[in-house]
């Protein structure tokens, strides 16, 4: 795949609310590109020169709604993400559920929904970001490390799918960053930006 020049590119960003998806969809603006800032509140979006954009992942409908209101999109970044900090054996079902619905089941859904979006724009991009947590899994997360492993796979599995179709997948591991998920971890952290 040539480089993507942003300039010329329509991003849309999930969970582009807060944290990381925020300073994403920020650095996009910032390098020229359309944005369109994703979340389930689009009230929540207080950044200059995005587009704001209802969408939760979880919801089909609205997955829908939003690939037709962002029909120029040419990049998608699922970065939205949930944290139950749920264990296996005592976490909560529920939870344990919400950690799938979000990252595989509701990244999967937003990224077929716009596949036709990108194909019809002449091919683009899709990012997924992951976690370090893909790789190993600790016990007071384990839904939240499965789910991202189950991500992973799902990530290369597109990425053979979409290849012959022009849209080029990638996957982006990403450890500790000092955001809202990740304040009560007592670790080294990076900075967001």
């Amino acid at each position: 795949m040539s480089t993507i020049d942003l300039r010329t590119s329509t991003a849309l960003v999930t969970g582009a609310n807060r944290g990381f998806g925020r300073h994403l969809a920020e650095q996009l603006v910032q390098r020229g590109a359309t944005v369109y800032a994703a979340a389930r509140n689009p009230d929540a979006i207080d950044l200059d020169g995005a587009r704001p954009v209802r969408l939760d992942l979880t919801d089909p409908a609205s997955v829908a709604a939003a690939a037709v209101l962002a029909g120029d999109v040419t990049l998608l970044i699922n970065n939205a993400g949930s944290g139950t900090r749920s264990s296996f054996l005592t976490g909560d079902y529920a939870d344990l559920r919400r950690e799938f619905d979000t990252h595989v089941f509701g990244t999967l859904g937003v990224t077929r929904a716009f596949v036709p979006v990108l194909e019809s724009n002449g091919g683009g991009a899709v990012l997924n970001v992951l976690s370090a947590l893909s790789w190993v899994s600790f016990p007071n997360v384990g839904g939240y490390c499965a789910a991202k492993s189950a991500e992973w796979s799902m990530t290369n599995a597109l990425r053979v799918e979409l290849a012959p179709r022009g849209i080029h997948v990638a996957g982006l591991h990403v450890g500790y960053m000092d955001t809202d998920l990740t304040r009560d971890v007592h670790a080294p952290k990076s900075d967001r930006r």
